[in-house]
C-alpha cells in the first residue's frame, strides 16, 4: 500500500454562553459521535478561511477564526489514513442555529449546543476537547489516537 501524506483539517471551537457547539457529522445517524465544526482545507485558501467556509457550510453561522488551542491527529491503521486537525478558538460573528438549515454535502446531520457538563453524557472526539474549549491558556497537542465511528 502507498504511503499517503496524512489530511490537514481545521476545526472551530466556539464557545456561546458557556456552552460549545458540536456537530454529528454522520449522516442518518450512523454514529452517535459529535465533534465541534471544520474539516479538511483546500489548497490555495488559509487555514482561517477554509474554516469559515466549513463552518458556514456545516451550521449556517457566519465567524471570527482566532488562535489555535489544540492539534489532534488520528489514523485508521488498517486503510492508512491519518488526518491531523488543528483546533482554533472561534466567535460566532453573524447567525444561529437554524433547524432547517442543511449541509451542501449531507455531511453534517446535527448541530447543537453543549454545556461543559452535558459533554459527560455524550460521545466525542477528540478526548481533549472539553479542555481546549474551557481552559484557556495554551495550546494542547492530542497525540495520535485510533479513528473512532
Amino acid at each position: 500500500m502507498p504511503r499517503r501524506s496524512p489530511r490537514l483539517a481545521a476545526r472551530a471551537v466556539i464557545l456561546h454562553q458557556a456552552r460549545l457547539l458540536l456537530v454529528n457529522a454522520y449522516p442518518d445517524g450512523m454514529s452517535d459521535l459529535w465533534c465541534v465544526p471544520g474539516g479538511g482545507v483546500e489548497r490555495g485558501m488559509s487555514l482561517p478561511e477554509n474554516l469559515a467556509r466549513e463552518v458556514h457550510e456545516e451550521t449556517g453561522l457566519e465567524i471570527a477564526v482566532g488562535d489555535p488551542c489544540l492539534v489532534n491527529e488520528f489514523h485508521d491503521p488498517a486503510s492508512g489514513f491519518h488526518q491531523v486537525d488543528i483546533y482554533f478558538r472561534c466567535t460566532v460573528r453573524h447567525g444561529a442555529l437554524d433547524p432547517a438549515w442543511r449541509d451542501p454535502e449531507g455531511i453534517v446531520s446535527r448541530r447543537r449546543w453543549f454545556s461543559r457538563e452535558e459533554m459527560a453524557g455524550i460521545r466525542y472526539k477528540p478526548d481533549s476537547l472539553p479542555q481546549a474549549a474551557w481552559d484557556e491558556g495554551r495550546i494542547l497537542y492530542d497525540p495520535l489516537e485510533p479513528i473512532v465511528r
